[in-house]
C-alpha cells in the first residue's frame, strides 16, 4: 500500500507543492504549502481514524489532506479539479490501484467550496480537516497596513482546534479571535460558505458540526 510517507518523499509531489506556493506568493494569497498541508492531511486521518474507520481509509484521507492543494501550480481557479487530477497521475505512477486513487482523486476534486462537496468519507474529512485551518501563521503578507480582508481575519485568528468526540457524534471548531484587529461578522463574511460546507460534510459523516468563537458557540 502507497503510504503518506511514500507520498511526501515523492520529488514531483514536492516540486507541486513548492511551485504552488510560489505562485500563491505572486498572487497575495495566504499560505497553502507544507505547513497548511501536514495540518490538513493530520486533522483528516484523525477525523475518520477517531470514529472508527479502516486504516486503510484512514491513510487515504491523510494522503488526500496532502496532495489536496497541489493544483495551485497550475492556477489558483479550478485547482481542486486540476489537483485532483495531477494526483491521480502521480498515484498511478507510483503504483497506488486504481480504486484508491479514484478515491483520492473524488475528494480532492471536491474539496472546493465553489464547486465541491462531500460525496465519500475521505472527502468529507478533507474538507472539515482544510476549512478549519484559519490561523495567524498563514499569512504570508508581513505588511499589515496593506492587509486584504482575508489577511485581516486569518491574522485576527489567534488560535484554532479541530475537536471530535466521538461518542457524541459532535465535531467543534474552536476558534479565538482578536476583535481589536477585525470584528467576528469579518469572519463570516468570507467563511461563510466553508462553515456551510464543513455542516454539510460533517452531516455525511453522521456527526454534528459545532462552531465556537471566542467562547461562544455560533451554530
Amino acid at each position: 500500500m502507497i503510504t503518506l510517507k511514500d507520498v511526501m518523499q515523492n520529488a514531483e509531489v514536492q516540486a507541486l507543492v513548492e511551485g504552488s506556493q510560489k505562485q500563491l506568493d505572486v498572487l497575495g494569497y495566504t499560505e497553502h504549502s507544507v505547513r497548511h498541508i501536514s495540518i490538513v492531511s493530520k486533522r483528516a486521518g484523525e477525523i475518520l481514524e477517531k470514529l472508527g474507520y479502516p486504516e486503510e481509509r484512514v491513510e487515504l484521507a491523510k494522503i488526500a489532506g496532502y496532495l489536496h492543494d497541489i493544483g495551485n501550480c497550475v492556477n489558483r481557479i479550478d485547482h481542486a479539479q486540476s489537483g485532483a487530477i495531477l494526483a491521480y497521475n502521480i498515484l498511478k505512477d507510483m503504483g497506488m490501484n486504481a480504486q484508491d486513487r479514484t478515491e483520492i482523486m473524488m475528494a480532492i476534486g471536491n474539496h472546493d467550496e465553489g464547486t465541491g462537496t462531500a460525496v465519500s468519507d475521505i472527502s468529507a474529512a478533507l474538507i472539515l480537516a482544510d476549512k478549519s485551518d484559519v490561523h495567524r501563521d498563514r499569512v504570508v503578507n508581513t505588511n499589515i497596513s496593506t492587509f486584504d480582508m482575508h489577511d485581516r481575519v486569518n491574522y485576527a485568528v489567534t488560535e484554532s482546534k479541530l475537536k471530535l468526540n466521538a461518542e457524541k457524534k459532535i465535531i467543534t471548531l474552536d476558534i479565538h479571535i482578536d476583535t481589536e484587529i477585525c470584528p467576528v461578522l469579518d469572519y463570516f463574511e468570507i467563511f461563510m460558505d466553508r462553515t456551510m460546507m464543513s455542516k454539510y460534510a460533517a452531516k455525511y459523516l453522521k456527526i454534528w458540526f459545532e462552531l465556537i468563537i471566542n467562547d461562544t458557540r455560533l451554530l
